[in-house]
């Protein structure tokens, strides 16, 4: 991938019209910097917004503390058949073996879309946030309501490079439809505010089961 992003490119990854972009960057939202009268964006700058969104301080805390017991009930998109353990070293296997067990869900109409979309956005920019955890995620037309998949990777996947260089052992797989725009990210910071504990992200290595996965993640939302 470049190192300089055009608008196109930014929109694409984050799922947002090329307009919402712009005007992003005209208002100074979002990292961005002018080429003559030509918007361009650094994907290393691109990345740390991002990530700040996902797993910032502030944001974050204030937000578990209005959902503490709020909308998020995890239970009604993911199950225990969709949490998968992983045994690959590379992201692309990885991301290929979750997005395959996504496309299970009766949520997913188009398993060969969603397959193809995953792997396309991470290839545009990392969903690792540090940690150890990668959150790929993905709205798509094909899809009619927002699930999830969960991967727990004994092994090292070493290719996600995320900012702090911690291989990723953790990765929860998004998918929602195109008009869940406000709970896709409310989705989205939940899981990045929760696995910020690091008791949390050891009890799900440590598991055995699928359900036992499924278990520790539901107690929490």
């Amino acid at each position: 991938m470049n190192d300089i992003l055009t608008i196109e490119d930014v929109a694409q990854y984050l799922r947002v019209s090329e307009h919402t972009v712009y005007d992003w960057a005209q208002k100074g939202a979002i990292p961005a910097g002018k080429i003559g009268t030509v918007w361009r964006f650094k994907r290393e700058e691109l990345e740390k917004w991002v990530n700040a969104r996902l797993s910032g301080n502030t944001e974050d805390v204030e937000f578990l503390e209005k959902n503490r017991k709020g909308d998020i009930h995890i239970e009604t998109f993911l199950s225990p058949d969709r949490v998968l353990f992983l045994n690959h070293s590379t992201r692309q296997d990885a991301l290929f073996a979750l997005a395959e067990n996504l496309a299970t869900a009766p949520q997913v109409k188009n398993r060969r879309e969603l397959v193809e979309q995953i792997l396309k956005r991470d290839a545009i920019m990392s969903t690792a946030i540090g940690r150890g955890i990668a959150i790929p995620h993905v709205r798509l037309a094909s899809v009619t309501d927002l699930v999830a998949s969960v991967g727990i990777s004994r092994t090292e996947i070493v290719d996600f490079q995320p900012l702090d260089d911690e291989p990723v052992h953790l990765l929860f797989m998004i998918a929602a439809a195109r008009n869940q725009h406000a709970y896709y990210l409310q989705t989205l910071s939940f899981f990045s505010a929760h696995l910020r504990n690091q008791g949390l992200r050891n009890s799900l290595l440590n598991t055995q089961t699928e359900k036992e996965v499924w278990n520790i993640l539901i107690s929490i939302g």
